[in-house]
């Protein structure tokens, strides 16, 4: 498994360096290639909608978890067939307090302090002296950083059991979301970032979720969209099969997704080494969660409010699954394209900060979308 990650990351490096990423203001035009592995044509994206489909994905973030968060781990095992709570804009107000976004955020934070190239152990000494609760992988490694492990270490199983679950995988949006088209890119981040709690499947997570979310600035495609995702990740791994099961099953009949859950289910729901799930249906991995976050896009087809229905409703971690996807649908569709109805509350919460953190919602678009500048210009862009 390690050597096939490392030949995935080192042909990553090496095929960043030859793609050109250019923007060329008028206005602005932001000009990036497809999104296949290797390079082919460029494709121009104006700076008012790089910034559009930014705010867009930081929005999804936001109104995917606090949405979901009412159902998150009362549904495991089991689609979540009762009522969903009605929709309210107050309820936006939940996301200020989500780790979902603030630890996100805090990662940001180390880029935006130290620069593109901050190493693991960067990353590692803010998750060390960091004062906001954590769990499982996130908890088990600032334990560990804490006690004198290195930061990369810090994630591996020999001192983490919770290495395969979730947690790079629901902080990992703001690496795709500074990453308009350079899925590769955002995987050399992410093989820093998420090495410092997660290891295997728990690191290939947040790989997947950044490379979807990157290939969204120019894919209009949802099933492209999760098939670029999965491009980034090694595929003999358990993480990618999961995925290229769920991409079987939907080209098979792209209309039931109850079908395909089940399949989820009965091939994939038994294989989680976290001990909170020995006794119960309780199931953190990365991958079954990644595979609902893939659920809710690819059946969703589109539609906002589908989409983190089907993603909430495959149980489990249900706030941070549809988190990730509708952030990634919401880069896809841009702030102005996602419906009324599900924006209404964030200019409430526009000023506020999220917790632990500098930044307020404009704030954290702002900043993502210095760094996505400067990462185009870092890969061969022009100005």
């Amino acid at each position: 498994m390690k050597s096939d990650h490392w030949r995935l990351l080192a042909r990553f490096r090496k095929e960043t360096a030859v793609r050109r990423l250019a923007l060329i203001f008028s206005i602005a035009v932001l000009t990036a290639l497809t999104l296949g592995l290797v390079a082919t044509e460029e494709q121009q994206l104006s700076l008012e909608s790089l910034r559009d489909k930014i705010e867009g994905g930081w929005a999804g973030q936001i109104i995917g978890v606090s949405f979901g968060a009412p159902t998150e781990f009362r549904s495991n095992g089991k689609i979540n067939e009762a009522e969903l709570p009605p929709w309210t804009a107050d309820r936006l107000s939940n996301a200020i307090h989500q780790d979902d976004l603030y630890v996100d955020m805090t990662f940001a934070k180390v880029l935006d302090d130290k620069g593109l190239d901050a190493t693991v152990a960067d990353f590692g000494a803010m998750f060390r002296d960091s004062k906001y609760n954590l769990w499982h992988a996130n908890l088990a490694a600032r334990r560990a950083l804490r006690r004198g492990i290195p930061a990369g270490d810090s994630g591996t199983p020999r001192y983490n059991v919770h290495a395969n679950d979730i947690d790079f995988q629901i902080e990992a949006d703001f690496i795709g979301l500074m990453a308009p088209g350079l899925p590769q890119a955002a995987v050399v981040i992410a093989d820093r970032a998420g090495r410092v709690m997660n290891y295997g499947d728990g690191l290939y997570g947040g790989m997947f979720v950044s490379g979807m979310y990157s290939a969204a600035f120019f894919e209009n495609d949802i099933r492209k969209v999760v098939e670029a995702g999965l491009a980034c990740i090694p595929a003999k791994s358990p993480y990618a099969q999961l995925i290229s099961d769920l991409l079987t099953w939907h080209q098979e009949d792209p209309e039931d997704w109850k079908r395909a859950w089940q399949l989820i289910q009965d091939k994939w729901d038994k294989r989680d080494p976290c001990p909170a799930g020995a006794f119960s249906p309780f199931n953190i991995d990365a991958k079954l969660n990644g595979a609902y976050i893939a659920l809710g896009l690819l059946y969703g087809n589109r539609d906002f409010g589908k989409t983190m229905e089907i993603s909430t409703r495959a149980g489990q971690d249900s706030d941070c699954n549809p988190s990730s996807a509708a952030g990634v649908l919401g880069v896809m569709l841009g702030y102005k394209a996602i419906p009324d109805n599900w924006k209404q509350g964030l200019d409430a919460i526009a000023d506020k900060k999220f917790d632990f953190t500098d930044y307020t919602f404009s704030d954290i678009v702002k900043s993502t979308e210095k760094r996505a500048i400067e990462l185009v210009l870092r890969n061969g862009g022009r100005v």
